[in-house]
């Protein structure tokens, strides 16, 4: 460590998100130092500093969807320059961990040898969790984790390629070209499922959310159709389609999105949850084993996914001015996660000190 000193977010206890003075990071051998120019307030911070997250423990260092400029090489670090503008890929695999404690000895795990790193048997995530995040000054990571950025996209643009890797993911993994498609949330991700169903294909999207506000952005952002949920609801997503959905993303991952999207992708369809469950719920097992229900779990992204992420904000089918909604320093960090949790935001951004 040296003596310069930062600021950093912490959410030390449930609803309170702290700014502490700490020492500036040294990257190791295999990392680089990165100064913050935008992190995301994400649902899973504001579940997470809630006390709500099932997989992120208090206290944490948030920040995982982040833009930044490297400062400072690690000493046997050769891809990168000072200046370059990166993201991260915030999950940190087998071999990431390595990175960061060369101590480490462990081969990759099956998950990691097969392609599939987001799954990683020993999986730490950066900013959730990890003991670095980039709601931050300056944070470091391991050099193989960082994404370079187009000099095309903008920071805010930027600040969106991680948000809509998950729903690029999500979208992939349940095949979408030609498909009816429900959209279960018009929140932040229910609308970039939207944008990467989108570009994958879909043919008719329908999206549902109790906020009219919401419904209306997602309307004006093309979906096909918007409705408030309700007893009905999985009744009236198949009266607007003619049949049932093909795919559902629930975007919510509560008991009552779970069980109207298992209606409304009778028979055959796929259910994709890509919202983070606060608790267990229950699935009808009985009707989905009958009539061929595949419920299908979507964790994070893979590489890939950050290629078509970019590729879908070059081509301008994502406008930050749709989805950023709000804007605080890195010294308003408390008031930020406020603004994201009051549900009359879309996506809050943290910028670098003013």
């Amino acid at each position: 460590m040296i003596d310069q000193e930062m600021n950093r977010a912490v959410t030390v206890q449930r609803d309170h998100i702290g700014l502490v003075t700490e020492s500036m990071p040294v990257p190791n051998d295999h990392e680089v130092r990165v100064t913050m120019r935008r992190t995301g307030v994400c649902g899973s911070d504001t579940h997470a500093a809630a006390g709500h997250h099932p997989f992120v423990p208090l206290p944490y260092r948030p920040g995982h969807e982040v833009v930044g400029v490297i400062s400072q090489l690690g000493a046997r670090v050769e891809k990168w320059r000072i200046g370059d503008r990166v993201t991260v890929e915030p999950p940190l695999p087998c071999a990431a961990q390595r990175a960061i404690d060369p101590t480490l000895t462990f081969d990759d795990c099956k998950p990691c040898r097969t392609g599939r790193s987001n799954l990683c048997e020993r999986l730490v995530f950066f900013g959730c969790g990890h003991t670095q995040g980039g709601m931050a000054d300056e944070f470091t990571a391991p050099a193989d984790r960082l994404y370079a950025i187009p000099d095309a996209l903008d920071d805010d643009q930027a600040a969106l390629i991680e948000p809509l890797s998950t729903p690029v993911h999500a979208v992939r993994l349940a095949g979408v070209q030609d498909a009816t498609v429900a959209i279960l949330g018009c929140g932040t991700i229910g609308l970039l499922v939207m944008a990467a169903a989108r570009h994958a294909g879909a043919r008719t999207i329908v999206m549902t959310d109790p906020l009219a506000e919401k419904r209306e952005r997602a309307k004006r952002l093309g979906a096909d159709h918007v409705l408030e949920p309700g007893p009905d609801v999985a009744v009236n997503v198949r009266a607007f389609l003619g049949e049932s959905a093909d795919v559902v993303f629930d975007c919510v991952a509560i008991q009552a999105t779970v069980t109207s999207a298992v209606e409304m992708a009778l028979k055959g369809g796929t259910v994709v949850i890509v919202g983070v469950p606060t608790g267990p719920v229950e699935v009808p097992l009985p009707i989905i084993q009958d009539q061929q229900v595949r419920i299908q779990g979507s964790a994070t992204y893979l590489r890939e996914d950050y290629d078509e992420a970019t590729e879908i904000l070059l081509a301008g089918k994502v406008s930050p001015d749709d989805v950023i909604t709000g804007r605080y320093p890195i010294e308003e960090a408390a008031e930020a996660f406020a603004a994201a949790s009051s549900g009359q935001h879309v996506k809050v951004l943290i910028t670098a000190a003013s």
